[in-house]
């Protein structure tokens, strides 16, 4: 594809984090990329075409194979993604698609096998990797020295889509939604694979799928810590520490904080000012499918923080340490 064209995207699912897709692409805020056709299966999505002026179909298949659309972006239940990215390999479409990649590993790896085969790109927006604060954490963390320690959380208020409490369309429950992010995020900032879980799970609101979280955490070189995340409590946060030799960094991903302790002496350090984060990796996006650039997040990373996720839904059902 020429690095002058105009990639015309489809996106699949424009609900509430769709839209915010839909609304990047209309703002014209990535130059290059224009919303060309979407698909939503609620009637709402004909009515957003009207709105927006664009294609509308409510066969998401139909978008795919669409002659208007160059490159397709997917924010939908994950049990969704693996035939998505068959039909996108078909088609010889990039596909950028929302975490979690896919409801378990076996799955995961095959939509990265089945583009592979195609030698279409396969995209996984773990946008997190995009926010100021983690990009930060990752730059700066050599100024805690040796690390030795970390914690991990990642707290929403509770989840109002009935399909999160399905267990065959969300795979799973705040593990697999929620603390994907922390787990892709513990990776991105420390260059460290993950190693073994421990953890435990809970219901509160959820009445079928884990809602409440915790686990122990071995990353490689023998870094220890903690990681929970929760859609249970009327707050929102997401803190990373990291305890290392020379003090210990930390930061708030949702509130744009960032410090350094040393001794009992907290130091606030500078941050880039909170933007979305969405717009940044559609860039990286088009620079990879007009090849200008690399793939921002292969799928092969999307599968990382997945078996991560599994690891601890199956340590927690078996009350058992198990490796990743």
């Amino acid at each position: 594809m020429s690095a002058t064209a105009q990639v015309r995207v489809g996106i699949i699912g424009t609900g509430v984090h769709g839209s915010r897709y839909a609304r990047h692409l209309l703002g014209r805020e990535v130059e290059g990329l224009e919303l060309s056709v979407i698909s939503r299966r609620s009637g709402a999505g004909s009515a957003q075409a009207g709105e927006w002026a664009v294609g509308y179909h409510r066969d998401w298949r139909d978008l795919v194979a669409d002659r208007r659309v160059d490159a397709v972006i997917a924010v939908v239940s994950p049990d969704l993604n693996p035939e998505i990215a068959r039909h996108c390999a078909a088609a010889g479409k990039p596909l950028l698609v929302e975490k979690p990649l896919a409801i378990d590993t076996g799955l995961a790896r095959s939509m990265i096998d089945v583009m592979g085969e195609a030698g279409i790109p396969l995209t996984v927006a773990q946008t997190l990797r995009y926010n100021p604060v983690i990009q930060e954490l990752r730059t700066s963390i050599s100024s805690a020295g040796v690390l030795y320690a970390f914690s991990a959380t990642q707290r929403l208020e509770p989840s109002s889509h009935p399909w999160l409490a399905d267990p065959n369309v969300a795979g799973g429950g705040v593990i697999l939604h929620t603390a994907v992010h922390l787990f892709d995020a513990l990776r991105f900032i420390t260059g460290r694979e993950i190693v073994r879980v421990r953890a435990i799970m809970e219901k509160r609101h959820n009445p079928v799928l884990e809602d409440l979280f915790a686990a122990l955490v071995e990353l490689e070189g023998g870094l220890i810590g903690t990681v929970d995340a929760s859609k249970v409590g009327g707050a929102r946060s997401g803190r990373y520490e990291f305890l290392g030799s020379a003090g210990q960094i930390q930061g708030d991903q949702v509130h744009g904080l960032l410090e350094f302790i040393r001794g009992a002496k907290r130091e606030e350090m500078p941050v880039a000012p909170m933007v979305p984060t969405i717009p940044a990796l559609l860039a990286d996006w088009l620079a990879l499918i007009t090849g200008r650039g690399p793939n921002p997040i292969p799928g092969e990373e999307g599968l990382r923080a997945v078996a991560a996720c599994e690891a601890c839904r199956k340590s927690a059902a078996g009350d058992e340490w198990v490796w990743v």
